[in-house]
Protein backbone atom coordinates (compact mmCIF):
# COMPACT_ATOMS: atom_id res chain seq x y z
CA UNK A 1 0.00 0.00 0.00
CA UNK A 2 1.73 3.24 -0.84
CA UNK A 3 1.17 5.82 2.15
CA UNK A 4 1.52 9.36 1.37
CA UNK A 5 3.36 12.09 3.92
CA UNK A 6 1.34 14.61 6.09
CA UNK A 7 1.59 17.58 3.27
CA UNK A 8 0.45 15.23 0.90
CA UNK A 9 -2.32 13.91 2.60
CA UNK A 10 -3.62 17.11 3.53
CA UNK A 11 -3.53 18.37 0.16
CA UNK A 12 -5.02 15.82 -1.26
CA UNK A 13 -8.48 15.47 1.46
CA UNK A 14 -8.45 19.71 1.33
CA UNK A 15 -8.64 20.25 -1.83
CA UNK A 16 -8.98 24.51 -1.97
CA UNK A 17 -11.17 25.90 -4.41
CA UNK A 18 -8.37 27.23 -7.12
CA UNK A 19 -7.80 23.52 -7.35
CA UNK A 20 -11.22 23.25 -7.91
CA UNK A 21 -11.32 25.58 -10.53
CA UNK A 22 -8.92 24.08 -12.32
CA UNK A 23 -10.14 20.38 -12.53
CA UNK A 24 -11.42 20.84 -15.80
CA UNK A 25 -15.21 21.17 -15.03
CA UNK A 26 -16.82 22.77 -17.80
CA UNK A 27 -20.57 24.76 -18.05
CA UNK A 28 -22.90 25.01 -14.78
CA UNK A 29 -26.17 23.87 -13.27
CA UNK A 30 -27.04 27.46 -12.42
CA UNK A 31 -29.24 29.86 -14.09
CA UNK A 32 -32.29 28.21 -14.96
CA UNK A 33 -35.21 30.16 -13.90
CA UNK A 34 -38.29 27.74 -13.00
CA UNK A 35 -41.92 29.18 -13.09
CA UNK A 36 -43.29 27.87 -9.84
CA UNK A 37 -40.95 27.05 -6.33
CA UNK A 38 -42.57 24.69 -3.83
CA UNK A 39 -42.08 26.01 -0.46
CA UNK A 40 -40.19 22.91 0.44
CA UNK A 41 -37.42 21.90 -1.75
CA UNK A 42 -37.10 18.67 -3.73
CA UNK A 43 -34.44 16.21 -3.06
CA UNK A 44 -32.43 13.93 -5.39
CA UNK A 45 -30.20 11.35 -3.42
CA UNK A 46 -27.87 9.72 -6.01
CA UNK A 47 -25.96 6.58 -4.49
CA UNK A 48 -23.00 5.01 -6.10
CA UNK A 49 -21.97 1.42 -5.39
CA UNK A 50 -18.67 0.42 -4.11
CA UNK A 51 -16.98 3.81 -5.37
CA UNK A 52 -14.32 5.20 -3.68
CA UNK A 53 -12.73 8.29 -2.31
CA UNK A 54 -9.80 8.23 -5.08
CA UNK A 55 -12.23 7.75 -7.81
CA UNK A 56 -13.63 11.64 -8.64
CA UNK A 57 -10.86 14.19 -9.63
CA UNK A 58 -12.01 16.28 -7.18
CA UNK A 59 -11.10 14.20 -4.17
CA UNK A 60 -8.25 13.00 -5.87
CA UNK A 61 -6.35 15.06 -8.48
CA UNK A 62 -4.36 11.62 -9.59
CA UNK A 63 -7.22 9.82 -10.55
CA UNK A 64 -6.98 8.51 -14.30
CA UNK A 65 -10.53 8.97 -15.05
CA UNK A 66 -11.89 11.94 -16.14
CA UNK A 67 -15.22 12.72 -13.56
CA UNK A 68 -16.31 16.01 -15.30
CA UNK A 69 -20.03 16.22 -13.77
CA UNK A 70 -18.78 14.83 -10.58
CA UNK A 71 -16.31 17.72 -10.01
CA UNK A 72 -18.85 20.49 -11.58
CA UNK A 73 -21.53 19.50 -9.12
CA UNK A 74 -18.55 19.74 -6.24
CA UNK A 75 -17.56 23.49 -7.87
CA UNK A 76 -21.52 24.52 -7.20
CA UNK A 77 -21.95 22.98 -3.86
CA UNK A 78 -20.44 21.63 -0.77
CA UNK A 79 -17.11 18.93 -0.61
CA UNK A 80 -17.34 16.80 2.36
CA UNK A 81 -13.62 15.41 2.58
CA UNK A 82 -14.51 13.49 6.48
CA UNK A 83 -17.89 11.86 5.09
CA UNK A 84 -18.68 7.93 5.79
CA UNK A 85 -21.23 5.18 5.28
CA UNK A 86 -22.52 3.57 7.98
CA UNK A 87 -20.94 0.09 6.51
CA UNK A 88 -18.19 -0.92 4.50
CA UNK A 89 -20.72 -2.98 2.28
CA UNK A 90 -24.01 -2.23 0.38
CA UNK A 91 -27.27 -3.77 2.46
CA UNK A 92 -26.68 -2.44 5.24
CA UNK A 93 -25.46 1.36 4.68
CA UNK A 94 -28.82 1.16 2.85
CA UNK A 95 -31.01 0.24 5.76
CA UNK A 96 -28.93 3.04 7.48
CA UNK A 97 -29.33 5.47 4.58
CA UNK A 98 -33.36 4.81 4.47
CA UNK A 99 -33.97 4.65 8.47
CA UNK A 100 -31.14 6.96 9.99
CA UNK A 101 -30.52 4.15 11.94
CA UNK A 102 -27.53 1.38 12.39
CA UNK A 103 -27.98 -1.74 10.68
CA UNK A 104 -25.91 -3.52 13.77
CA UNK A 105 -29.38 -3.12 15.88
CA UNK A 106 -31.26 -5.71 13.67
CA UNK A 107 -28.20 -8.53 14.59
CA UNK A 108 -28.28 -9.35 11.06
CA UNK A 109 -24.62 -9.54 9.18
CA UNK A 110 -23.86 -9.59 5.66
CA UNK A 111 -25.66 -8.83 2.70
CA UNK A 112 -29.42 -10.15 1.03
CA UNK A 113 -28.77 -12.28 -2.63
CA UNK A 114 -31.02 -13.45 -4.49
CA UNK A 115 -34.77 -13.86 -3.11
CA UNK A 116 -33.28 -12.92 0.51
CA UNK A 117 -35.31 -11.60 2.88
CA UNK A 118 -37.64 -10.51 4.70
CA UNK A 119 -36.76 -6.52 4.57
CA UNK A 120 -34.53 -5.34 6.98
CA UNK A 121 -36.84 -2.59 7.67
CA UNK A 122 -39.57 -3.62 9.55
CA UNK A 123 -42.72 -2.50 9.44
CA UNK A 124 -43.70 0.45 11.09
CA UNK A 125 -40.65 1.55 11.12
CA UNK A 126 -40.59 5.16 9.80
CA UNK A 127 -38.45 5.26 6.74
CA UNK A 128 -36.69 8.80 4.95
CA UNK A 129 -39.37 8.75 1.84
CA UNK A 130 -42.19 8.01 4.65
CA UNK A 131 -41.26 10.56 6.38
CA UNK A 132 -41.11 12.96 3.20
CA UNK A 133 -44.22 11.29 1.91
CA UNK A 134 -46.24 12.82 5.10
CA UNK A 135 -44.91 15.84 4.44
CA UNK A 136 -46.66 16.09 0.77
CA UNK A 137 -44.03 14.68 -0.85
CA UNK A 138 -43.94 12.34 -3.89
CA UNK A 139 -41.62 9.26 -3.68
CA UNK A 140 -39.88 7.31 -6.07
CA UNK A 141 -36.72 4.73 -6.32
CA UNK A 142 -34.51 3.58 -9.00
CA UNK A 143 -32.35 0.90 -8.88
CA UNK A 144 -30.75 -1.14 -6.43
CA UNK A 145 -32.75 -2.29 -3.41
CA UNK A 146 -30.98 -4.72 -1.69
CA UNK A 147 -32.60 -4.17 1.81
CA UNK A 148 -34.21 -7.57 1.57
CA UNK A 149 -38.04 -8.40 0.03
CA UNK A 150 -40.24 -11.37 0.62
CA UNK A 151 -41.43 -13.14 -2.38
CA UNK A 152 -43.47 -16.39 -2.42
CA UNK A 153 -44.07 -19.82 -3.86
CA UNK A 154 -46.64 -21.70 -5.79
CA UNK A 155 -47.92 -22.59 -2.34
CA UNK A 156 -47.76 -19.02 -0.78
CA UNK A 157 -45.07 -19.55 1.70
CA UNK A 158 -42.51 -17.16 1.43
CA UNK A 159 -39.04 -17.47 0.44
CA UNK A 160 -35.89 -15.83 2.38
CA UNK A 161 -33.00 -17.56 0.90
CA UNK A 162 -30.28 -16.96 -1.15
CA UNK A 163 -29.34 -18.34 -3.85
CA UNK A 164 -30.05 -20.64 -7.07
CA UNK A 165 -32.57 -22.79 -5.96
CA UNK A 166 -34.58 -20.13 -4.14
CA UNK A 167 -35.39 -17.92 -7.11
CA UNK A 168 -36.96 -21.09 -9.33
CA UNK A 169 -38.98 -21.61 -6.70
CA UNK A 170 -40.41 -18.10 -6.80
CA UNK A 171 -44.13 -17.53 -7.78
CA UNK A 172 -44.03 -14.30 -10.26
CA UNK A 173 -48.13 -13.93 -10.14
CA UNK A 174 -47.87 -13.03 -6.79
CA UNK A 175 -46.94 -9.73 -5.38
CA UNK A 176 -44.20 -8.67 -3.24
CA UNK A 177 -45.63 -7.82 0.39
CA UNK A 178 -42.01 -5.75 1.85
CA UNK A 179 -40.60 -4.21 -0.92
CA UNK A 180 -40.09 -0.33 -1.61
CA UNK A 181 -43.15 1.08 -2.10
CA UNK A 182 -44.23 -0.83 0.99
CA UNK A 183 -41.36 1.15 2.77
CA UNK A 184 -42.97 4.47 1.90
CA UNK A 185 -41.81 4.79 -1.80
CA UNK A 186 -44.80 5.69 -4.14
CA UNK A 187 -42.83 4.19 -7.25
CA UNK A 188 -40.01 1.54 -7.60
CA UNK A 189 -38.23 0.10 -10.38
CA UNK A 190 -35.15 -1.57 -10.17
CA UNK A 191 -33.89 -5.17 -8.86
CA UNK A 192 -33.98 -7.23 -5.62
CA UNK A 193 -30.23 -7.32 -4.92
CA UNK A 194 -27.16 -6.46 -6.66
CA UNK A 195 -28.15 -5.74 -10.10
CA UNK A 196 -25.71 -7.89 -12.40
CA UNK A 197 -23.94 -10.49 -9.85
CA UNK A 198 -27.33 -11.81 -8.32
CA UNK A 199 -29.16 -15.11 -8.73
CA UNK A 200 -31.91 -12.86 -10.18
CA UNK A 201 -31.34 -10.72 -13.09
CA UNK A 202 -34.80 -9.21 -13.70
CA UNK A 203 -36.39 -5.82 -12.85
CA UNK A 204 -39.19 -5.76 -10.88
CA UNK A 205 -41.88 -2.79 -11.27
CA UNK A 206 -43.76 -1.53 -7.91
CA UNK A 207 -44.18 -4.86 -6.23
CA UNK A 208 -44.24 -7.65 -9.06
CA UNK A 209 -41.39 -8.80 -11.82
CA UNK A 210 -43.55 -8.03 -15.05
CA UNK A 211 -40.78 -10.18 -17.25
CA UNK A 212 -40.00 -13.30 -15.15
CA UNK A 213 -36.35 -15.36 -15.63
CA UNK A 214 -36.97 -17.69 -18.13
CA UNK A 215 -33.56 -19.60 -18.59
CA UNK A 216 -29.63 -19.61 -16.73
CA UNK A 217 -27.52 -16.94 -17.56
CA UNK A 218 -25.29 -17.64 -20.43
CA UNK A 219 -21.58 -15.63 -19.57
CA UNK A 220 -19.85 -16.81 -23.09
CA UNK A 221 -21.36 -13.58 -24.73
CA UNK A 222 -20.66 -11.36 -21.94
CA UNK A 223 -17.05 -9.05 -22.02
CA UNK A 224 -13.92 -11.10 -20.34
CA UNK A 225 -11.32 -9.06 -18.73
CA UNK A 226 -10.14 -9.04 -14.92
CA UNK A 227 -13.36 -6.87 -14.10
CA UNK A 228 -15.97 -8.98 -15.02
CA UNK A 229 -15.30 -12.46 -13.46
CA UNK A 230 -17.84 -11.75 -10.89
CA UNK A 231 -21.53 -12.76 -11.58
CA UNK A 232 -23.24 -15.73 -10.29
CA UNK A 233 -24.76 -17.98 -12.84
CA UNK A 234 -28.65 -17.00 -12.22
CA UNK A 235 -31.84 -16.89 -13.82
CA UNK A 236 -32.31 -13.70 -15.96
CA UNK A 237 -35.33 -12.74 -18.08
CA UNK A 238 -35.79 -11.87 -21.51
CA UNK A 239 -35.04 -8.10 -21.40
CA UNK A 240 -32.31 -7.85 -18.91
CA UNK A 241 -29.10 -6.51 -20.80
CA UNK A 242 -26.47 -6.21 -17.89
CA UNK A 243 -24.54 -3.71 -19.89
CA UNK A 244 -27.40 -1.67 -19.80
CA UNK A 245 -28.87 -1.40 -16.77
CA UNK A 246 -27.62 1.62 -15.34
CA UNK A 247 -29.19 3.32 -18.63
CA UNK A 248 -32.68 1.79 -18.05
CA UNK A 249 -32.30 3.31 -14.42
CA UNK A 250 -31.11 6.57 -16.11
CA UNK A 251 -34.10 6.79 -18.09
CA UNK A 252 -36.59 5.46 -15.28
CA UNK A 253 -35.06 8.19 -13.06
CA UNK A 254 -35.38 11.04 -16.14
CA UNK A 255 -38.91 9.89 -16.65
CA UNK A 256 -40.22 10.62 -13.30
CA UNK A 257 -38.68 13.84 -13.09
CA UNK A 258 -40.60 14.52 -16.33
CA UNK A 259 -43.48 13.16 -15.44
CA UNK A 260 -43.83 14.61 -12.00
CA UNK A 261 -43.43 18.59 -13.35
CA UNK A 262 -46.01 17.60 -15.99
CA UNK A 263 -48.75 16.13 -13.81
CA UNK A 264 -47.84 17.93 -10.14
CA UNK A 265 -45.69 21.05 -10.87
CA UNK A 266 -46.62 22.07 -7.39
CA UNK A 267 -45.65 18.85 -5.58
CA UNK A 268 -42.27 18.22 -3.63
CA UNK A 269 -40.79 15.02 -4.97
CA UNK A 270 -37.56 13.36 -3.55
CA UNK A 271 -36.20 10.71 -6.27
CA UNK A 272 -33.53 8.09 -4.67
CA UNK A 273 -31.32 6.80 -7.64
CA UNK A 274 -29.60 3.83 -6.58
CA UNK A 275 -27.02 2.93 -9.04
CA UNK A 276 -25.54 -0.16 -10.21
CA UNK A 277 -22.30 0.89 -11.26
CA UNK A 278 -19.84 0.61 -10.13
CA UNK A 279 -20.19 -2.67 -8.48
CA UNK A 280 -18.85 -5.41 -10.05
CA UNK A 281 -18.49 -6.78 -12.67
CA UNK A 282 -17.43 -3.43 -14.65
CA UNK A 283 -19.33 -4.07 -17.52
CA UNK A 284 -19.77 -0.27 -19.05
CA UNK A 285 -22.61 0.44 -21.76
CA UNK A 286 -20.97 -0.17 -25.78
CA UNK A 287 -21.11 3.82 -25.70
CA UNK A 288 -18.89 4.53 -22.63
CA UNK A 289 -16.48 1.31 -23.76
CA UNK A 290 -13.33 2.88 -24.80
CA UNK A 291 -13.55 5.98 -23.66
CA UNK A 292 -11.38 6.46 -20.84
CA UNK A 293 -7.94 5.39 -20.65
CA UNK A 294 -8.17 3.45 -17.63
CA UNK A 295 -10.16 -0.03 -18.87
CA UNK A 296 -13.45 -0.93 -18.56
CA UNK A 297 -13.72 -0.13 -14.72
CA UNK A 298 -12.24 3.44 -15.75
CA UNK A 299 -15.07 3.53 -18.56
CA UNK A 300 -17.90 2.04 -15.91
CA UNK A 301 -17.08 5.27 -13.62
CA UNK A 302 -16.99 7.38 -16.92
CA UNK A 303 -20.20 6.14 -17.60
CA UNK A 304 -21.58 6.51 -13.75
CA UNK A 305 -20.27 10.51 -14.02
CA UNK A 306 -22.47 10.46 -17.21
CA UNK A 307 -25.58 9.49 -15.38
CA UNK A 308 -25.41 11.89 -12.77
CA UNK A 309 -24.89 14.39 -15.61
CA UNK A 310 -27.87 13.74 -17.64
CA UNK A 311 -30.25 13.99 -13.99
CA UNK A 312 -28.57 17.08 -13.53
CA UNK A 313 -29.21 18.41 -16.98
CA UNK A 314 -32.99 17.24 -16.82
CA UNK A 315 -33.25 18.82 -13.53
CA UNK A 316 -31.94 22.02 -15.18
CA UNK A 317 -34.14 21.65 -18.68
CA UNK A 318 -37.37 21.06 -16.22
CA UNK A 319 -36.96 24.22 -14.49
CA UNK A 320 -35.80 22.96 -11.02
CA UNK A 321 -32.39 22.96 -10.50
CA UNK A 322 -32.80 26.61 -7.94
CA UNK A 323 -35.13 24.32 -5.64
CA UNK A 324 -33.72 21.11 -5.63
CA UNK A 325 -30.83 19.99 -2.90
CA UNK A 326 -29.04 17.21 -4.99
CA UNK A 327 -26.83 14.97 -2.70
CA UNK A 328 -24.52 12.35 -3.88
CA UNK A 329 -22.52 9.79 -2.67
CA UNK A 330 -21.33 5.98 -2.23
CA UNK A 331 -22.23 2.92 -0.32
CA UNK A 332 -18.86 1.95 0.81
CA UNK A 333 -15.37 1.80 -0.56
CA UNK A 334 -13.49 0.66 -3.60
CA UNK A 335 -13.84 -3.15 -4.29
CA UNK A 336 -11.02 -5.61 -3.66
CA UNK A 337 -11.27 -6.57 -7.21
CA UNK A 338 -11.04 -3.48 -8.67
CA UNK A 339 -8.79 -1.76 -6.54
CA UNK A 340 -5.83 -3.65 -6.65
CA UNK A 341 -6.53 -4.11 -10.39
CA UNK A 342 -6.64 -0.78 -11.01
CA UNK A 343 -3.20 0.24 -8.96
CA UNK A 344 -1.64 -2.60 -10.90
CA UNK A 345 -3.17 -1.71 -14.55
CA UNK A 346 -3.53 1.86 -14.32
CA UNK A 347 -2.04 3.36 -11.57
CA UNK A 348 -5.23 4.78 -10.12
CA UNK A 349 -5.89 4.20 -6.40
CA UNK A 350 -9.65 4.11 -5.45
CA UNK A 351 -9.21 4.74 -1.61
CA UNK A 352 -6.38 7.17 -2.56
CA UNK A 353 -5.04 8.36 0.10
CA UNK A 354 -6.46 5.71 2.97
CA UNK A 355 -6.31 2.18 4.10
CA UNK A 356 -8.40 -0.31 2.97
CA UNK A 357 -10.80 -1.14 0.61
CA UNK A 358 -14.52 -2.45 0.25
CA UNK A 359 -14.99 -4.92 3.78
CA UNK A 360 -12.45 -3.18 5.72
CA UNK A 361 -12.96 -0.94 9.17
CA UNK A 362 -9.92 0.98 8.01
CA UNK A 363 -10.60 4.65 6.62
CA UNK A 364 -10.70 2.83 2.67
CA UNK A 365 -13.82 0.85 3.68
CA UNK A 366 -16.21 3.64 4.82
CA UNK A 367 -15.11 6.94 3.66
CA UNK A 368 -16.90 8.30 0.88
CA UNK A 369 -17.38 11.15 -1.40
CA UNK A 370 -20.30 13.14 -0.66
CA UNK A 371 -21.60 16.40 -2.43
CA UNK A 372 -24.62 18.38 -1.99
CA UNK A 373 -25.83 20.97 -4.11
CA UNK A 374 -28.51 23.46 -2.97
CA UNK A 375 -28.27 27.02 -4.85
CA UNK A 376 -29.04 29.77 -2.32
CA UNK A 377 -28.29 27.79 0.47
CA UNK A 378 -25.09 25.86 -0.12
CA UNK A 379 -22.24 28.18 -0.80
CA UNK A 380 -20.16 27.16 -4.41
CA UNK A 381 -16.92 25.47 -4.25
CA UNK A 382 -17.29 24.97 -0.37
CA UNK A 383 -15.33 22.35 1.92
CA UNK A 384 -16.61 20.87 4.98
CA UNK A 385 -14.24 18.79 6.97
CA UNK A 386 -17.40 17.77 9.16
CA UNK A 387 -16.88 14.25 10.14
CA UNK A 388 -20.81 12.86 8.74
CA UNK A 389 -22.62 9.91 8.43
CA UNK A 390 -25.31 8.63 5.62
CA UNK A 391 -27.60 8.20 8.48
CA UNK A 392 -27.79 11.65 9.17
CA UNK A 393 -29.22 12.22 5.91
CA UNK A 394 -32.57 11.50 7.22
CA UNK A 395 -32.66 14.00 10.45
CA UNK A 396 -31.10 16.63 7.82
CA UNK A 397 -34.04 16.03 5.28
CA UNK A 398 -36.17 16.05 8.26
CA UNK A 399 -34.99 19.36 9.17
CA UNK A 400 -35.63 20.91 5.80
CA UNK A 401 -38.80 19.89 5.89
CA UNK A 402 -39.69 20.71 9.21
CA UNK A 403 -40.73 17.23 9.94
CA UNK A 404 -40.49 16.36 14.00
CA UNK A 405 -38.76 12.57 14.38
CA UNK A 406 -40.15 10.86 16.79
CA UNK A 407 -37.92 9.21 19.45
CA UNK A 408 -37.95 5.51 18.13
CA UNK A 409 -36.99 6.71 14.74
CA UNK A 410 -33.43 7.74 13.09
CA UNK A 411 -32.02 6.56 16.45
CA UNK A 412 -28.22 7.62 14.67
CA UNK A 413 -29.35 10.26 12.48
CA UNK A 414 -27.62 13.70 13.37
CA UNK A 415 -28.63 17.11 11.47
CA UNK A 416 -26.50 18.45 9.09
CA UNK A 417 -28.31 21.36 7.93
CA UNK A 418 -25.83 24.29 9.50
CA UNK A 419 -23.10 22.98 7.82
CA UNK A 420 -24.90 22.84 4.43
CA UNK A 421 -25.77 26.24 4.85
CA UNK A 422 -22.57 27.17 6.35
CA UNK A 423 -23.37 28.18 9.92
CA UNK A 424 -21.72 26.23 11.63
CA UNK A 425 -17.85 26.91 11.21
CA UNK A 426 -15.31 24.01 12.84
CA UNK A 427 -17.84 23.21 15.99
CA UNK A 428 -18.04 19.36 15.61
CA UNK A 429 -22.03 18.18 14.40
CA UNK A 430 -21.16 14.81 15.64
CA UNK A 431 -19.25 14.33 18.43
CA UNK A 432 -18.70 9.92 17.70
CA UNK A 433 -19.13 8.32 15.02
CA UNK A 434 -20.25 4.58 14.51
CA UNK A 435 -19.04 2.33 12.08
CA UNK A 436 -20.09 -1.15 11.67
CA UNK A 437 -18.55 -3.98 8.83
CA UNK A 438 -20.22 -7.16 7.20
CA UNK A 439 -19.54 -9.35 10.27
CA UNK A 440 -20.92 -6.60 12.61
CA UNK A 441 -17.47 -5.27 13.71
CA UNK A 442 -18.23 -2.03 15.19
CA UNK A 443 -15.37 0.81 15.70
CA UNK A 444 -15.78 4.46 17.09
CA UNK A 445 -14.59 7.59 16.52
CA UNK A 446 -13.93 10.84 18.44
CA UNK A 447 -12.40 13.84 16.51
CA UNK A 448 -8.83 11.99 15.30
CA UNK A 449 -9.42 9.06 17.86
CA UNK A 450 -10.81 6.04 16.33
CA UNK A 451 -10.92 2.28 17.67
CA UNK A 452 -11.55 -0.58 15.91
CA UNK A 453 -13.27 -2.64 18.86
CA UNK A 454 -11.54 -5.87 16.90
CA UNK A 455 -8.30 -7.23 15.86
CA UNK A 456 -7.60 -7.28 11.37
CA UNK A 457 -9.79 -5.39 9.06
CA UNK A 458 -13.32 -6.58 10.28
CA UNK A 459 -14.46 -8.11 6.85
CA UNK A 460 -11.27 -8.86 4.13
CA UNK A 461 -9.01 -12.04 5.77
CA UNK A 462 -5.80 -10.24 3.99
CA UNK A 463 -3.56 -13.20 4.79
CA UNK A 464 -5.90 -15.85 3.33
CA UNK A 465 -6.17 -13.66 -0.07
CA UNK A 466 -2.83 -14.01 -1.93
CA UNK A 467 -3.60 -10.79 -3.80
CA UNK A 468 -3.92 -8.81 -0.66
CA UNK A 469 -1.01 -9.98 1.28
CA UNK A 470 1.07 -7.50 -0.17
CA UNK A 471 -1.31 -4.53 1.27
CA UNK A 472 -0.71 -5.80 5.05
CA UNK A 473 0.61 -3.61 7.63
CA UNK A 474 1.67 -5.63 10.43
CA UNK A 475 -0.09 -4.43 14.02
CA UNK A 476 2.31 -2.51 16.20
CA UNK A 477 -0.34 -3.89 19.19
CA UNK A 478 -0.35 -7.44 18.08
CA UNK A 479 -1.36 -8.92 21.32
CA UNK A 480 -4.24 -6.26 21.67
CA UNK A 481 -7.47 -6.71 21.44
CA UNK A 482 -8.29 -3.88 18.90
CA UNK A 483 -6.64 -1.20 17.57
CA UNK A 484 -6.67 2.47 18.03
CA UNK A 485 -5.63 4.75 15.43
CA UNK A 486 -4.63 8.87 15.48
CA UNK A 487 -5.92 9.83 11.91
CA UNK A 488 -4.41 13.46 12.51
CA UNK A 489 -0.82 12.21 13.27
CA UNK A 490 -1.05 8.61 11.48
CA UNK A 491 -3.72 9.11 8.66
CA UNK A 492 -2.80 5.14 6.96
CA UNK A 493 -3.90 3.60 10.31
CA UNK A 494 0.15 2.14 10.34
CA UNK A 495 0.66 2.93 14.42
CA UNK A 496 -1.94 0.85 16.56
CA UNK A 497 -1.52 3.18 20.32
CA UNK A 498 -3.97 0.69 21.92
CA UNK A 499 -1.71 0.53 25.05
CA UNK A 500 -0.46 4.00 24.60
CA UNK A 501 -3.33 5.43 25.23
CA UNK A 502 -5.24 3.08 27.77
CA UNK A 503 -7.67 5.96 28.77
CA UNK A 504 -8.49 7.06 25.33
CA UNK A 505 -9.29 3.52 24.73
CA UNK A 506 -11.19 3.27 28.01
CA UNK A 507 -13.51 6.35 26.81
CA UNK A 508 -14.32 4.73 23.51
CA UNK A 509 -15.21 1.07 24.46
CA UNK A 510 -17.54 2.89 27.04
CA UNK A 511 -19.10 5.51 24.79
CA UNK A 512 -19.14 2.39 22.30
CA UNK A 513 -21.26 0.20 24.63
CA UNK A 514 -23.53 3.06 26.06
CA UNK A 515 -24.57 3.37 22.34
CA UNK A 516 -24.99 -0.37 21.68
CA UNK A 517 -27.44 -0.76 24.92
CA UNK A 518 -28.98 2.64 24.50
CA UNK A 519 -30.08 1.56 21.20
CA UNK A 520 -29.13 5.13 19.74
CA UNK A 521 -26.01 7.29 19.41
CA UNK A 522 -27.79 10.66 18.20
CA UNK A 523 -29.29 12.87 21.08
CA UNK A 524 -32.56 12.10 22.55
CA UNK A 525 -35.50 14.20 21.22
CA UNK A 526 -37.59 13.87 23.98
Amino acid sequence: MQLYNRRTFLKTVGLDVAALALSGCAGSYQGNHPKKQNSKPNIVFILADDLGYGDLRCYNPESKVPTPNLDKLAEEGMRFTDAHSSSTVCTPTRYSLLTGRMAFRTGKGGVFTGAGGPCLIDQGRLTLPQMLKNQGYATACFGKWHVGLTFFNKNGEPIHRGGLEAVKQIDYSRPITDGPINRGFDQFFGTACCPTTDWLYAYIDGDRIPVPPTGILNRDPLPKHPYSRDNRRGMIAPDFDLEEVDLVFLEKSKKFLEQHVKANPDQPFFLFHSAQAVHLPSFPADRFKGKTNAGPHGDFIFENDYIVGELMKTIQRLGLADNTLVIFSSDNGPEVTTTINMRDDHKHDAARPWRGMKRDQWEGGHRVPFIARWPGKIKPASTSSQMISLTDVMATCAAIVRAELPENAAEDSYNILSVLRGRQGDKPIRKYLLQQTISLALSIRRGPWKLLDHKGSGGNRYHRNPRLKKYIIQDTAPDAPGQLYNLDSDPGETINLYFQQPEIVKELKNQLEKYKSSGRSAPSRI
